[in-house]
């Protein structure tokens, strides 16, 4: 049998929507045959990948489309807690009202916590970020790192593990010393690599990479949105090429890589004036 389609009371109310919304999520997960066989762990990478095309959607500028996205990740937040409501583990209250505890705690410059005033002599974001772990600290965890998730993005992970750890003050004093760590790491990268060492290669390279996102990190870049938008560069002028070839009607196959090479010039170039 078929439902009428929820209405919220108050269109306008946020309450109201979200009451009506999770109304329709839980009709989905009574009714929906693949909504029904949905579990956490089926949910999960799915979870991610709304997360990442709504990051996707941010660095595009577009405002509409993240709105969908926010949308996106908004479903899964409410099917994961009336998952978790049909064994009695949580519900969607418990989150909402875990997420209000814990900025309320961790905001003491903001709110006032058991009538003191412990937060007023906060007035930076750096000390709004060492608070932060402190108060984290406070809550149980045995280690500053202990919050840093394994299932991350490396680059994301190594800039997360290093801003925790300089948080308590295990950190480089200025940026020199970590561009010449950088260099240290790529120099016995080479030893590696000149005594083909296959195992030794792969760490020395991992080191590489470490210093590089410190380095990333004095000097107030996002590694991964750096390599993402490096990512996004390459695709851009490859497809560029792509088009060339199927404008001239050649295969990229049988192009040689001084042709390419020259759609890939020609792909720079526009880039440059387009940014006069």
């Amino acid at each position: 049998m078929k439902h009428k389609i929820p209405i919220p009371d108050n269109p306008d109310s946020v309450v109201s929507q979200m009451e009506n919304f999770i109304k329709i999520v839980e009709l989905l997960r009574q009714d929906c045959p693949w909504d029904h066989e949905q579990s956490h762990k089926s949910l999960s990478h799915l979870l991610i990948e709304e997360a990442y095309e709504a990051v996707d959607a941010i660095n595009k500028g577009d405002m509409n489309e993240l709105a969908k996205e926010l949308g996106d990740i908004l479903l899964h937040i409410v099917m994961h807690s009336i998952i978790a409501s049909e064994t009695n583990e949580f519900s969607f209250i418990d989150v909402i009202k875990s997420i209000s505890n814990k900025m309320i705690y961790r905001h003491p410059h903001v709110f006032e916590i058991d009538g003191n005033d412990t937060g007023s002599e906060i007035n930076t974001s750096e000390q709004v970020l060492d608070n932060w772990e402190k108060r984290k600290m406070k809550e149980g965890r045995t280690s500053v790192l202990e919050g840093v998730p394994a299932d991350l993005p490396s680059l994301l992970r190594a800039e997360r593990i290093q801003e925790k750890a300089a948080r308590v003050g295990f950190d480089w004093i200025n940026k020199q010393d970590v561009w010449a760590k950088v260099h240290e790491e790529l120099g016995e990268l080479k030893e590696e690599i000149d005594s083909n060492n296959q195992n030794k290669k792969e760490a020395e390279f991992g080191d590489v990479f470490f210093a590089l996102v410190n380095a990333a990190r004095f000097e107030k870049i996002v590694p991964e949105h750096a390599l993402q938008l490096t990512n996004l560069k390459f695709t851009k002028r490859f497809q560029y090429i792509e088009k060339r070839a199927k404008e001239l009607n050649l295969n990229l196959s049988d192009m040689s890589l001084e042709e390419m090479d020259r759609f890939w010039n020609e792909a720079k170039q526009l880039e440059k004036e387009d940014n006069k």
